[in-house]
């Protein structure tokens, strides 16, 4: 594993009514071909913005995104994005929406290949010809993988994905989406909320803080797979983390008990 994508001194600002609000100050990460991270913090720490950034759909105030040490401007297949809704085509089956990005890439007959291969690598083979409707939300996230992963990007970035699914889909989904990254070893970068998820799926955690979002730590996690065979170790993680985020989350309720009383 190499140098693979560098997150350089991203900065992001937002103007609301004439207003400043720094999102995002000075971030720097260098993640490595094949790995597994988690961007984790409390809510409003920057977090999904982060993760737009470095997929091309937002553009930072300063500071560069590098991928192979080409700069990211803007969207492009080497990167494939899952977000917390599926966001599939409701007018086309299952196939078919796993068929599209790759729609101007291939002819048809090999667009299905991927397509089908792709969708027996979700365990949703049987179902290619369903709407998406007649899915559950756990299985249409899993096509929304498929889709992603069909167009073989270099980063497979994942924004809270499994975060509107009940805890029993969530489990299966991680043990699946670990099987999908052990089997691809695809660099994945994954935004969550949830400590425990984190430390069930990455190979490194990054911890942010809020207002502004700036990265408080970066755990390397070596707990052996599977991390449920290691109790232990994962409560003594939890618990560094969960310490380290109720600072932030202590920091946000004197702030805002602050504004209340001057307001």
């Amino acid at each position: 594993m190499g140098l693979f994508l560098k997150i350089q001194q991203i900065n992001k600002d937002f103007n609301n009514q004439h207003k400043v609000s720094t999102v995002l100050s000075d971030i720097n990460l260098d993640i490595q071909e094949g790995e597994f991270v988690s961007i984790l913090g409390p809510s409003g720490c920057g977090k999904s913005t982060l993760l737009s950034i470095v997929a091309g759909l937002t553009k930072p105030t300063s500071g560069a995104i590098l991928l192979n040490g080409q700069q990211i401007t803007k969207p492009g297949k080497d990167r494939g994005m899952v977000f917390q809704q599926a966001a599939l085509f409701p007018w086309m089956t299952v196939e078919e929406n796993v068929m599209f990005p790759l729609r101007k890439e291939m002819k048809k007959n090999e667009a299905r290949e991927v397509a089908q291969h792709f969708l027996k690598m979700v365990q949703l083979s049987n179902y290619a010809k369903h709407s998406p409707h007649e899915l559950s939300g756990g299985m249409q996230q899993r096509v929304a993988i498929a889709r992603a992963l069909s167009m073989n990007p270099k980063v497979l970035l994942m924004d809270e994905p499994f975060g509107a699914l009940d805890e029993q889909t969530r489990a299966r989904l991680h043990h699946e989406l670990e099987k999908i990254w052990l089997e691809t070893k695809k660099t994945i970068l994954f935004v969550t909320h949830s400590i425990s998820e984190s430390i069930k799926l990455s190979d490194r955690i990054i911890v942010m803080g809020t207002r502004p979002g700036t990265v408080l730590d970066d755990i390397h996690v070596h707990i052996p797979r599977p991390r449920a065979q290691h109790p232990q170790q994962t409560a003594k993680l939890t618990e560094k983390i969960n310490s380290l985020l109720q600072i932030e989350i202590d920091k946000v309720v004197k702030e805002e008990l602050g504004y209340a009383v001057n307001n």
